[in-house]
């Protein structure tokens, strides 16, 4: 075992952005009984942004919420359900059971908070969010030697 040193005013790094999605047991979070009904989602990141996929077909745009709150991006939908049954009609087996969900991601101190935009089409949310201006990625820079 390794010692490391702490420092508590280190900021938020990106891999804490990462550590719902990677890093811990679903089952953590909702215990044994947890549905199929949460989403899968992707995180993406490019030169200037990050960017948050999530897999949510058969919802309208109207049924998500998209909000930041104490550092966190909260990603929640809820789908009401509208049962037409004919007369006569019964389920033999009935498997649609959606009706919300919630997730949430620690964001970095790197994100750009004012400037978070979201967009759903073809079934999927995608959130983008910007970068500072300071953790953009830079090329590399090459050292004239005298």
């Amino acid at each position: 075992m390794s010692l490391v040193r702490y420092n508590p005013f280190a900021t938020k790094s990106v891999s804490n952005f990462f550590d719902d999605v990677f890093n811990r047991n679903i089952t953590d979070f909702f215990g044994s009984d947890f549905s199929a009904s949460t989403p899968s989602v992707n995180v993406v990141e490019t030169e200037n942004s990050y960017r948050v996929e999530v897999a949510a077909p058969g919802l309208e745009k109207e049924d998500f919420e998209v909000s930041i709150d104490n550092g966190f991006l909260n990603i929640s939908a809820k789908k009401e359900h509208q049962e037409e049954v004919k007369d006569g009609d019964k389920y033999m087996r009935r498997e649609f059971n959606f009706s919300s969900f919630t997730r949430s991601f620690q964001l970095p101190d790197t994100v750009k908070a004012d400037d978070i935009a979201a967009n759903y089409e073809n079934g999927v949310l995608k959130i983008t969010l910007p970068k500072k201006e300071e953790a953009k990625i830079e090329a590399a820079k090459v050292i004239d030697i005298k």
